[in-house]
């Protein structure tokens, strides 16, 4: 009964963010549409900005890279362009950090890591270097994406996202190989 609750609760509260800005959205307009009382809310919700946190996590984790950042960097740009009041109305809201956050977490597994990693190959190069190379490649398509959704881009995705695949490539590729020459001298 509480996934379906909860589900009813997203959905709605999706629904709202379609149509008003975040902040003018209230638990009691929210529990009103729903049909459910404002207790059943506070069961599974500490407050609207705890809804809005669950609801960020849910809608974002059907964009989370698994081996090909690319094909969900798509999705996402592509769900953006297609809902531009549900994002202007969610991200008007948020901070520049919710939004990294949210994004791209700094889980040491993170697709970037692991494509350095695997890019670094037999590269004597330490964890540090290629952390903090994977780092720079997080933040530059953090940016990109901030920059891309903010500006209302209308320019083609699937262009967009391998241009800067592009660019990730070759700067990966030439910052493993400035750290290897580094290490071995």
């Amino acid at each position: 009964m509480a996934n379906h609750t909860e589900r009813i609760i997203l959905d709605t509260f999706q629904q709202m963010l379609q149509e008003t800005p975040f902040y003018k959205i209230s638990v009691s307009a929210l529990v009103k549409r729903c049909g459910i009382s404002p207790n059943t809310f506070y069961y599974h919700y500490e407050d609207i900005y705890d809804l809005l946190e669950n609801w960020l996590t849910v809608w974002l984790s059907q964009f989370t890279p698994k081996d090909d950042w690319r094909i969900n960097a798509k999705a996402l740009l592509h769900t953006c362009q297609e809902n531009p009041s549900l994002v202007g109305n969610v991200l008007n809201y948020l901070s520049r950090e919710q939004i990294e956050q949210a994004l791209f977490d700094n889980d040491d597994d993170d697709i970037f890591y692991l494509f350095v990693k695997n890019s670094a190959g037999d590269m004597k190069i330490s964890e540090e270097k290629k952390r903090n190379i994977a780092a720079f490649c997080r933040y530059a398509v953090i940016g990109f994406f901030l920059r891309f959704i903010w500006n209302h881009s209308s320019q083609d995705v699937d262009t967009v996202v391998n241009d800067l695949d592009k660019y990730i490539r070759c700067f990966v590729t030439a910052a493993l190989e400035k750290e290897a020459n580094n290490e071995s001298k």
